[in-house]
């Protein structure tokens, strides 16, 4: 097997482990506090600090950071490289810390701007403890970034695991054990997401001392910073238009109800769950071919190429969709329904769930569709349809959530994503028109048929379990662990009848996934 494939294994193996880390926190979290408004503030203090996070260290500053270092490795080998990486590490560091120590000068003294519910005061004082988070996170993806240009993909991948686990060991552990109110067990919280940052920060940068980077402050401007500064600029807005979207959405819920950037942030995670690791492995496949023939100028190629990610994307997650709509209830409850985590909780974070479903397939259509345009050096195009997202979010958001509450902001955001999906693809077949959507219609239609026989085993399913009257925790962990499985059995087998196009495609996008990888190259 080849080293890609092997990263891609890799890379695949530890979004698992980070997502199934992820969940356990939230589960951990949603126990001790339930939908309390101390989590809630906790979630929305926490969106602060992460917005300027995907702004400055993981968004448009890696994006533009890779391909120059990329080019300074090949110019001037490793020494070259480590200069640069100082460079913007430095800055980094100056530029976030300063924006750091503004904000919590600002928060600590929030209670001097009156007319507001404590609850907002509550968010500020908890974005004063995690704010400092930004600088951590912040130079870890200009660490991380260095690493992937020098093939070490490992490292940056085991990120998120850092603070996943760094916040269950001081919230479970020195949090139930130390603290003696809520309030205190929150602080052991934030002070989980502290370390869990330190580590994000200290293990690559111990990575790159073993390559021979030796750790420096160097403040100076050279050509290569200016172009990373120019590279950083475009990006920046577009990736600035998404994360205020995030914020503002998580804001207006926080408006709404105690509870509701509880069950926004919960609902947003199960879907991310469900999707994460095959759209991953479907942009890190697909992407790279697009980019090639793209450079190549063979646009038939590349449409070919596009529209078999399509496929696959469509393949897997249409049917996710209607499985986590259908089984929303016995999943939540399983998974949350313990502690003060009560049974009114899990009915509405059930609905929220369901309703954010209806975008999944659309989430991953847009990220490989941004993809086609970056392969072909247009940036401008998906900013300017991100703009439009952010005000169709925005209104719809207005509109519904006086009436729907949280439910209503999750239709907004649902919406959206359809409209970017539909404009996203409408601008990309103008500007390449072999790019068009036609040849997917068959294909549709059968994911639509074998999604109906799906949707016929879990719902018939449901029924005969309920019929049993085993009690509800056995009927919910029986659904999940029964009627998935079965669910996946029914719709594989009539995507299989139905002569789904691209079923060698999707058999070698899961031969690259670990486990099952492993299955198809034994010959099962």
């Amino acid at each position: 097997m080849s080293k890609s494939l092997k990263n891609i294994g890799v890379l695949s193996f530890l979004t698992v482990v980070s997502r199934v880390l992820g969940l356990a926190r939230d589960v951990l979290a949603a126990s001790i506090f339930g939908t309390s408004v101390l989590y809630s503030a906790f979630l929305t203090a926490f969106s602060w600090p992460n917005l300027f996070r995907r702004l400055l260290g993981e968004g448009s500053m890696s994006a533009a950071f890779v391909p120059t270092l990329q080019e300074e490795l090949h110019a001037n080998g490793k020494a070259g490289a480590f200069q640069l990486l100082s460079k913007v590490t430095s800055w980094l560091f100056v530029v976030t810390g300063g924006l750091v120590l503004l904000a919590m000068l600002a928060l600590r003294n929030a209670r001097v701007l009156g007319g507001y519910a404590d609850k907002w005061y509550l968010a500020a004082d908890l974005a004063v403890w995690l704010f400092p988070y930004m600088v951590l996170v912040c130079v870890a993806a200009g660490f991380n970034a260095a690493l992937n240009v020098l093939e070490r993909f490992t490292e940056p991948a085991l990120s998120p695991i850092w603070l996943n686990i760094a916040m269950i060991v001081s919230l479970g552990g020195a949090g139930l054990h130390f603290a003696h109110t809520p309030l205190g067990e929150m602080h052991w919280l934030c002070v989980g997401v502290l370390i869990g940052g330190f580590f994000q920060m200290a293990v690559p940068a111990g990575v790159l001392i073993r390559e021979g980077w030796r750790p420096r402050v160097d403040l100076g401007l050279s050509p290569r910073m200016h172009e990373i500064a120019a590279l950083m600029t475009p990006g920046l807005f577009g990736t600035a238009i998404y994360q205020i979207n995030i914020l503002v959405s998580r804001q207006l819920a926080f408006f709404v109800s105690d509870s509701g950037p509880t069950l926004l942030f919960m609902g947003n995670r199960l879907m991310e769950f469900s999707i994460g690791v095959f759209a991953i492995a479907v942009s890190t496949v697909v992407y790279p071919r697009l980019a090639r023939h793209a450079v190549e100028g063979n646009r038939r190629k590349m449409a070919e190429d596009f529209r078999k990610g399509l496929r696959l994307i469509i393949i897997i997650n249409v049917p996710a969709a209607a499985g986590l709509a259908l089984l929303s209830g016995p999943i939540v409850r399983l998974l949350y329904e313990r502690g003060h985590f009560t049974a009114a909780d899990a009915h509405s974070l059930s609905v929220v769930v369901m309703l954010f479903s209806i975008g999944m397939p659309f989430f991953s259509v847009v990220n490989l569709t941004v993809r086609a345009f970056y392969a072909v050096k247009d940036i401008r195009t998906p900013v300017k349809v991100a703009a439009v997202d952010f005000c169709i979010n925005i209104a719809v958001s207005l509109a519904l959530m006086r009436w729907l509450g949280v439910p209503g902001l999750v239709m907004a955001s649902t919406t959206a994503i359809i409209a970017q999906a539909i404009l996203l693809q409408r601008a990309l077949v103008r500007k390449l028109p072999e790019m068009h959507f036609a040849p997917l219609l068959p294909s549709i239609a059968k994911v639509l048929g074998g999604t109906a026989a799906m949707a016929c085993v879990v719902c018939g399913g449901w029924w005969a379990l309920q019929a049993l009257a085993l009690g509800r925790r056995a009927t919910d962990a029986i659904a999940v662990a029964g009627l998935i499985p079965g669910g996946v059995g029914a719709y594989g087998l009539a995507l299989w009848l139905l002569r789904i196009e691209g079923r060698d495609e999707l058999g070698a996008l899961l031969a690259r996934l670990p486990v099952v990888g492993r299955l198809f190259r034994s010959g099962l």
